[in-house]
């Protein structure tokens, strides 16, 4: 016959969890105490706090937003999601800043040794590294991710933000060395030939981190300037349904991949490889980013998103993500 289940020994339960939880002993210290099995402490600390006896709060300092990020991850499906406080009507260069800072402390408190980290483009990833100090950890490679765009002297230029981000660390630096976007697919063979191209993008299938920014296709200057991108580009991603892009792959409002005549000429990281990485840490914020980012989320590729209060309630408004 089966052994009837007791009641919850009441008493018992609130001795455990008071010397535990308000006078600070170990678990084998209540054990020795009250002549009980570590085990058996483990078990009543869980059953009071299934049976509300002990009940936990966390009271975050004002300026932290621990309860919006549980809700962008579980509704992304993200590993981490970092909210940074900022007030209303914060001027853009302020928030860009914030942002910088935000992902240069989280890239410090994660970064391991041995570790091959990955780096794209843009302002905010500029903002990223403008506000790291330098620090040493052993065996760091940062890769350029994607070719050159853009003039070459802005802050936000990827060989620039790698090799400044590679000196930081004390690490060395794997530069891609040619355009991001090239004039044929033939000439972009060409260049994948080249020896030193080549041990760069080879070194794109095994990153531990990608640092990625999230372009919006209404906001980012670049995309509509034929120095930079093919004449008649940014017509054909309208047309297309385009939203944003990661790393010049262009996403569509469900998330996406859209086809464009772009894919055929660049140089830099795949959208599977993308997939493939360890973690890839999307920067972005602001009004003029939410609905890129609404889409850039469901592209299965964000592992972790570092952003502001504002964009995240407005990407947790509404139902779940589809």
């Amino acid at each position: 016959m089966a052994r009837p289940h007791s009641a919850p020994d009441a008493y018992l339960l609130s001795k455990v969890s008071s010397l535990y939880y308000q006078r600070g002993q170990t678990q084998q210290e209540i054990a020795d105490r009250l002549h009980l099995s570590r085990p058996k402490v483990s078990r009543l600390l869980q059953e009071a706090q299934a049976l509300g006896i002990v009940q936990i709060t966390v009271s975050p300092p004002q300026g932290l937003h621990v309860e919006l990020e549980a809700r962008l991850e579980e509704r992304y499906r993200l590993t981490e999601a970092q909210v940074v406080h900022v007030d209303p009507g914060q001027p853009r260069e302020l928030l860009t800043r914030d942002l910088g800072a935000a992902a240069a402390a989280y890239l410090v408190r994660t970064v391991q040794p041995g570790e091959s980290i990955g780096v794209a483009w843009g302002v905010t990833l500029g903002a990223m590294v403008q506000a790291m100090s330098p620090l040493r950890v052993e065996g760091l490679r940062v890769v350029q991710v994607l070719g050159g765009i853009g003039p070459a002297e802005a802050e936000a230029h990827v060989a620039g933000l790698a090799w400044r981000l590679a000196q930081l660390l004390g690490a060395s630096a794997s530069l891609l060395s040619a355009p991001a976007v090239v004039g044929t697919p033939a000439a972009r063979e060409v260049l994948r030939s080249d020896p030193q191209v080549d041990a760069v993008l080879q070194q794109l299938d095994s990153l531990d981190a990608v640092y990625v920014g999230v372009g919006s296709l209404r906001s980012n200057p670049v995309l509509n300037n034929a120095r930079y991108l093919p004449r008649g580009l940014y017509a054909e991603l309208k047309s297309a349904g385009a939203m944003g892009d990661i790393a010049l792959h262009f996403f569509g409002a469900q998330g996406e991949f859209v086809r464009t005549s772009l894919d055929d000429r660049i140089l830099g990281i795949s959208a599977d490889q993308l997939r493939a990485a360890r973690r890839v840490v999307a920067v972005a914020g602001g009004p003029e980013k939410e609905e890129a980012l609404a889409a850039a989320l469901k592209t299965d590729t964000i592992d972790v998103l570092i952003t502001d209060q504002l964009t995240a309630d407005a990407l947790t408004a509404g139902g779940r993500a589809g």
